[in-house]
């Protein structure tokens, strides 16, 4: 995230990071795009601000087949806003998707695929975020870097090149509640005259290059022949979808978190090795930090987001302070205020430069640092100076260990 530092933070943060040696990342399956970026290209697109709503809990129903198909008014990723009657195809297909479900991310291709075969029948692929973020837990996006808010839907769009409106529905879910979409992605095919021809899955094989939208394109193939659709309504498969008045979990969850231990241990040299090593069975991120160091504490808040998202999957998150020994009380206080309920270490021996030698050998020394080791001590991802987040995310979910996919 863009931030303008203060004339101290900066000065401190040019300390930190002298000579940074440049990240190495295992292949992305998305392109590498900084933070800073992103954010002057999100604002450019669009200066909407999102405001989701507190809404009361009640019963949606699901659109029947044969309704008229309601209006709508909502923001796309591309800065205009878009109503149903914009779209003048013949055969409008509604998709409610999102961002961070792993059933969308497997059926991106496929709808961008039938997307583009039928661009030239009069058919329009339109796809709706409906979700709140109000109502997604840090546990759900264990298979995404990103969240389903509507900067994040910008990112999407752009790097999965979607070749279709994306359009944001988490403020009040106006669209939303009068469809009635139970899970992403599900799918609503409208004729000519807007009534609902079909409703369900885009097929019923989750992992990609397994399927091809087969139920899709069989009803838009019966309706452009002007037949009845032979299956005009299926069961849909994937996350259910995030209304706003689902906290509950969120507040449970957020209370669990808060209560969990923070401590900090001391690890000698041999130690250090050790978890560098990683002999256990997860991807393990490390980093390097100190209270004395300006970025390190103002990006460390970041590293417990990733540990919430991903402690479900196979990762875990080690923290470990340069702090003098002496400074552990400090230290200690630190991860306190920030609650860092995970692996906490604080270096214990004199030698800073052996800590240097048993992190990394072609490391400089400069804090903040942070390694991503796979089982068996490879480092798939290095990075000196504070982290660009959403390249992380990409690195942590495109491994092959972790995957967007179930």
């Amino acid at each position: 995230m863009h931030r303008l530092l203060p004339l101290l933070l900066f000065t401190l943060l040019a300390s930190c990071t002298q000579n940074p040696a440049p990240a190495t990342t295992a292949p992305l399956s998305l392109p590498k795009v900084p933070e800073e970026a992103v954010a002057e290209e999100t604002k450019a697109v669009s200066d909407f601000k999102a405001n989701p709503q507190a809404i009361p809990k009640q019963e949606v129903p699901t659109l029947p087949l044969g309704a008229q198909a309601p209006d709508f008014k909502l923001m796309g990723t591309d800065g205009e806003f878009h109503a149903l009657a914009d779209y003048q195809e013949d055969i409008l297909v509604l998709v409610f998707t999102a961002n961070h479900c792993p059933t969308a991310q497997a059926y991106e291709q496929r709808l961008k695929d039938f997307a583009s075969d039928y661009r030239g029948k009069s058919v329009r692929v339109v796809a709706i975020s409906p979700n709140s973020p109000l109502g997604l837990l840090y546990n759900e996006l264990g298979y995404s870097d990103l969240n389903d808010d509507y900067t994040d839907m910008i990112i999407r769009h752009r790097d999965a090149g979607f070749n279709f409106d994306y359009l944001y529905d988490g403020d009040d879910h106006a669209a939303s509640l009068q469809y009635g979409p139970v899970a992403t992605p599900h799918t609503f095919v409208l004729d000519k005259a807007r009534k609902l021809r079909y409703v369900g899955r885009m097929d019923k094989i989750e992992r990609p290059g397994q399927a091809n939208a087969e139920d899709l394109r069989a009803a838009v193939d019966d309706m452009l022949a002007g037949r009845e659709v032979a299956q005009p309504e299926t069961k849909t498969f994937g996350c259910s979808t995030k209304w706003a008045w689902k906290t509950e979990y969120k507040e449970q969850v957020a209370q669990e978190w808060a209560a969990r231990p923070v401590s900090l241990r001391p690890i000698d040299v041999q130690g250090v090795k050790e978890l560098v090593a990683n002999p256990g069975e997860k991807l393990r991120l490390i980093n390097l930090w100190a209270t004395w160091c300006g970025p390190c504490v103002q990006e460390y808040p970041e590293f417990m987001v990733l540990q919430q998202m991903y402690e479900g999957r196979d990762f875990e998150f080690i923290s470990l302070t340069t702090d003098k020994p002496a400074q552990a009380d400090k230290a200690l206080k630190f991860l306190q205020k920030v609650h860092s309920p995970v692996q906490n270490y604080q270096f214990s021996g004199e030698d800073v430069y052996e800590l240097i030698e048993a992190i990394d050998p072609d490391w400089n020394g400069a804090i903040p640092y942070t390694l991503l080791v796979a089982p068996g001590g490879e480092v798939v991802w290095r990075h000196q100076a504070e982290v660009d987040f959403l390249e992380l995310k990409r690195a942590i979910v495109d491994h092959e260990m972790i995957g967007r996919y179930f």
